[in-house]
């Protein structure tokens, strides 16, 4: 298999990628769905995998293009080398190592303009993996009107990472891959993710969703208008898409984010056959998947999706589901670092 032949596999198969659902094809979008296809077709230069896997939801299909659109690739007061670094870490801390592949080779691949110098990645990597350790003690690396950029990015990839875990494999090139080529493509197909048209506008993709209130505790976003409206509207579109998850399951959720301090779970299983004993025995399996989702996306099996299906059978309430459970801990997050910044920022 040729160079060229694997990397145009690489970018034909990205549905054929998506396991427990099937994606929605680019020839049958309608809509929303078509909507979101043809901004990311242009505004991103693929249909990605991470972003076709919600097409049986509209909403949250839309939301997470909004969350990836206004705080990755929007070109703003942050440089995209610094932008992906974040987007490497959060992944790298979240064991998402799809993500880590793509975004490590998206920040090898970006042209010269986009160097900037070694300290200042060298900086956010240190704090991030600090963060993922729980151990952070010192300012944050860059400036409050940095924040909305490197705080949103990574509250994306907490979001996208706990998706991508459950609904991809643990890398986009085929299995048959030759070892010692794996990164050469992986920059080509990162060099293939390039607008169409020009960089995307600030603010641009907004109507694919209603206006709504930033949620509380992300007020480091208001400095940037436009992101922080792609944070309201996309928080407030999967919570709606997602009005009929049990209440049961919501309070759960709500209580064990409570009490986390972000670190993983580890490796048993006693702590999620405690947490579910508590619910009704038919909401078991919905909140199964949203605890999974939540603390441990990688460790959902095809038994989990079959077990919710048996109440909710078809893939949009399967992509609402985990969207409300990975989006409420992506924001959870999100408030916890805009926290850690409460120490002066570097100006």
């Amino acid at each position: 298999m040729t160079m060229r032949t694997i990397v145009r596999a690489v970018l034909r198969s990205s549905l054929r990628d998506i396991r427990h659902v099937q994606a929605v094809s680019p020839g049958r979008a309608r809509g929303q769905v078509a909507r979101v296809y043809e901004q990311a077709q242009r505004d991103f230069g693929v249909l990605a995998p991470p972003l076709a896997l919600h097409s049986a939801a509209p909403e949250p299909l839309a939301a997470s293009w909004l969350l990836l659109r206004e705080t990755l690739l929007v070109e703003g007061r942050v440089d995209r080398a610094v932008k992906e670094t974040v987007a490497t870490e959060v992944s790298r801390a979240n064991a998402c190592p799809y993500c880590v592949d793509v975004h490590q080779a998206t920040l090898q691949a970006l042209p010269a303009e986009h160097a900037v110098e070694p300290g200042a990645t060298a900086a956010v990597t240190q704090w991030f993996r600090e963060a993922a350790d729980g151990q952070m003690s010192g300012p944050a690396p860059f400036t409050a009107a940095e924040a909305p950029e490197i705080l949103g990015v990574a509250l994306t990839f907490h979001y996208l990472n706990r998706m991508v875990g459950i609904f991809l494999e643990d890398s986009p090139l085929p299995a048959q891959t030759p070892a010692a080529a794996r990164g050469t493509i992986l920059r080509t197909v990162a060099r293939a993710m390039r607008p169409v048209a020009g960089p995307p506008v600030a603010g641009a993709g907004l109507d694919l969703l209603p206006d709504a209130p930033l949620p509380e505790g992300l007020e480091w976003a208001s400095a940037a208008p436009a992101l922080a409206a792609a944070l309201g509207r996309s928080a407030a579109a999967v919570e709606n898409a997602a009005r009929w998850v049990p209440q049961a399951v919501r309070e759960l959720l709500a209580a064990r984010l409570a009490g986390w301090d972000g670190a993983a779970p580890g490796l048993g299983s006693g702590w999620l056959t405690e947490a579910l004993a508590g619910l009704p025995p038919q909401d078991r399996p919905a909140g199964r998947l949203a605890l999974l989702t939540a603390f441990a996306a990688h460790r959902v099996t095809g038994e989990d999706i079959a077990a919710v299906r048996e109440q909710y059978a078809h893939d949009q309430k399967i992509i609402e589901l985990t969207s409300w459970a990975a989006l409420t801990t992506a924001v959870h997050l999100g408030v916890r670092l805009g926290a850690r910044t409460s120490a002066p920022l570097h100006r």
